[in-house]
């Protein structure tokens, strides 16, 4: 076998004994060896060896004063009669010297990463079988064949080791059967388990397969607890090795085909977020175990970045289904990416929509999207909020859930949850108009709320950051929320709230009065109706005899009636029973009585109010100030207590109309 060594950097020397006869240059290396090999091997060195030697004067000075000095380094003395320059050969001089180690039968390991290089370089050296038999191109091609077309993982390698040789490896359609390759062996994979590793190649038995995958659930991190010399990866991750258009065409490809549309959503998230900073929580950088060739990975530029990101949206609008597979949190960060980026319109919007089809899912933090624009005052995008939870309602409507006012969609309800807690924490913007908060709370529908309890909290937040607003715009912001849908603790609040407008108060007030009649009015009729308790058939008599018997033993101390034990102590239960439910009717007539007592007081209070409200609108402000509370206070030396209803309870109140068809109009009722 042939043994080789190197000399100052740039020379490779072939020791056989036998002093080299051929310097063969390719890029920056000079390869010192024989011609025999080589014309053996190769029909194109044959080739031109044999013009070389047709004309022995076209060696160059450069190479005989190179020559000169490893003869003067005591190196051993050649007798060079030829050589060639070998330009734009693929691969390089890695690739040549492996293939140079062919023709001298050394043998070479074959892999992912050398095979189609080594390929193209066997074309290019006309190394076929017609020329010597088992050449080095049936050899390559039968390892791809049969070896890295059969391995997904592989098949992505070999494909980024096309990138070196493009122009050669697309005349011999490499690439294209490796994306084949991945395509027919990623459709293999269950959407349900992606991210599990997939086998690599045959070869594992099943004993030996479950074993790894058990390994890797007690790992805890799905493939991270396989080893990384077993025959399974995480082949998504492997297509960051790509360049960005060959990722791109893969991408397309798959789109193409019958893949899931799952599949090519979850490997774009996989390519984002190694290449476009901020679309991963992590700085985790691709570090695959590659070859020293390929373990390098460039850093797109911005128009790349905003390349790729346009990519992903048009995949997204183009997906098969209405809703898309990738994680919520994931489709924010490209949100937030695309203003960073100044990506289009198109493909902001495209975002926007797949957010708003799973708004439900989304997480306060993922909406708070800072104002990216200077041309907008106020601290999050309210605007893109605004155009996201559009998209939700339109989903719904198309879906028919929000029609029925009755039966209310539970992704609706979550949403209203999530809008309300978007309020709160924007409503202590300084830039944040009245108008902007209203128009954005009234955007859902009605029953999209079960309490305004998060509406009353973004309303007391937004007066208390905002004090220098106008009465008006404080009625304004008030009419947002719906007094009938507070609860009891927000009731007691609103009650005693200095910040609210006295108009505000004294609906909540109202209402609370206009509960608590009718929960009155319902228990009165419910007690009415049990007031009488139905006994069995024969029970009155029977508790008219019990009764005779304990008057009979009261005179003479034994009992009269004749009957035997057992019926006389059923008798006895179904009298405490009558006795408990007589004592139970009297304790709530008792209760209803004071109920009674204080509605009739409350109605005064109430009237009351209203008596003060319009003689201090004619009259204005009393003298020395001190609120609308201290006012009514001196007037009438009265303290008015709130006596709150639960609102959990139905009411038969009619809803206030004109809250909605108000629109973003301030004017006052």
């Amino acid at each position: 076998m042939a043994s080789e060594k190197f000399s100052k950097g740039q020379a490779w020397f072939c020791t056989t004994g036998l002093p080299s006869d051929i310097i063969v240059e390719v890029d920056d290396m000079i390869f010192h060896l024989h011609k025999f090999p080589l014309m053996s091997k190769s029909r194109r060195l044959h080739q031109l060896i044999a013009d070389q030697e047709a004309n022995p004067t076209a060696k160059t000075s450069l190479h005989q004063k190179e020559l000169q000095e490893e003869e003067d380094d005591g190196d051993e003395i050649e007798e060079v009669h030829s050589h060639i320059t070998l330009h734009d050969f693929p691969g390089g001089s890695e690739t040549f010297e492996m293939a140079a180690k062919f023709c001298y039968g050394v043998k070479i390991d074959l892999s992912a990463w050398n095979a189609a290089p080594l390929r193209c370089a066997a074309e290019f050296l006309e190394m076929t079988d017609e020329y010597s038999e088992e050449n080095l191109i049936a050899r390559t091609e039968k390892f791809i064949s049969q070896s890295v077309l059969k391995s997904l993982k592989d098949s992505v390698r070999a494909l980024k080791s096309c990138e070196r040789v493009m122009e050669l490896a697309e005349t011999l359609m490499i690439p294209q059967r490796c994306i084949e390759a991945v395509i027919l062996k990623a459709s293999d994979v269950d959407s349900s388990l992606f991210g599990w590793p997939v086998k690599d190649g045959a070869g594992q038995g099943r004993d030996s397969v479950n074993r790894l995958l058990w390994d890797a659930i007690e790992g805890g991190n799905r493939w991270k607890g396989v080893s990384k010399d077993g025959n399974f990866s995480p082949w998504p991750e492997d297509l960051a090795l790509l360049n960005l258009n060959m990722f791109k065409r893969l991408i397309s490809a798959m789109r193409d085909g019958d893949l899931s549309s799952e599949i090519v959503e979850k490997c774009l998230m996989h390519y984002a977020k190694m290449y476009i900073p901020g679309a991963s929580r992590s700085s985790r950088k691709p570090s695959p175990t590659v070859s020293s060739s390929s373990s390098s990975s460039s850093v797109l530029s911005e128009r790349e970045q905003r390349e790729l990101l346009e990519t992903i949206t048009s995949v997204l609008s183009e997906g098969k289904s209405s809703r898309s597979t990738t994680g919520v949190p994931f489709l924010f960060r490209l949100l937030r990416t695309s203003y960073i980026l100044s990506a289009s319109d198109e493909c902001r919007s495209v975002l926007e929509k797949r957010i708003g089809l799973q708004l439900e899912q989304t997480t306060l933090d993922d909406l708070l999207i800072p104002s990216y624009s200077y041309l907008n005052e106020t601290l999050y995008d309210v605007d893109c909020v605004e155009r996201i939870l559009s998209h939700f309602l339109e989903n719904l409507k198309e879906k028919g859930e929000e029609v029925d006012v009755g039966e209310r969609s539970p992704a609706l309800l979550l949403v209203g949850k999530l809008i309300d807690g978007y309020l709160s924490e924007i409503a202590s913007d300084a830039n944040l108009k009245p108008e902007r908060i209203y128009k954005l709370a009234m955007s859902l529908p009605e029953h999209a709320r079960l309490f305004d309890d998060g509406l009353y909290r973004a309303v007391d937040v937004y007066l208390k950051a905002h004090p220098w607003i106008s009465d008006s715009d404080r009625e304004y912001i008030c009419g947002m929320i719906d007094c009938q849908k507070l609860t009891l603790e927000a009731c007691t609040h609103a009650a005693q709230n200095e910040r609210l407008p006295l108009r505000a108060v004294v609906q909540v007030l109202l209402f609370e009065q206009l509960q608590l009649r009718h929960a009155i009015a319902g228990t009165l009729l419910a007690a009415e109706t049990a007031a009488e308790p139905r006994l069995p058939s024969g029970s009155a008599e029977a508790v008219v005899g019990v009764e005779e018997t304990d008057q009979d033993e009261d005179d003479t101390g034994e009992p009269t009636l004749a009957t035997d034990a057992p019926a006389a102590a059923g008798l006895g239960s179904v009298r405490a029973t009558w006795k408990a439910a007589v004592r139970e009717n009297q304790v709530l007539r008792l209760d209803m009585d004071s109920m009674r007592t204080r509605v009739y007081q409350l109605e005064r209070e109430c009237s009351t109010m209203r008596k003060v409200i319009e003689k201090i609108d004619r009259e204005g402000p009393l003298p020395g100030g001190g609120g609308w509370r201290s006012s009514l206070s001196r007037r009438f030396g009265c303290k008015f207590k709130t006596q709150v209803c639960h609102s959990h309870e139905p009411v038969a109140v009619e809803a206030r109309k004109g809250r909605r068809s108000r629109g973003p109009s301030r004017a006052g009722s």
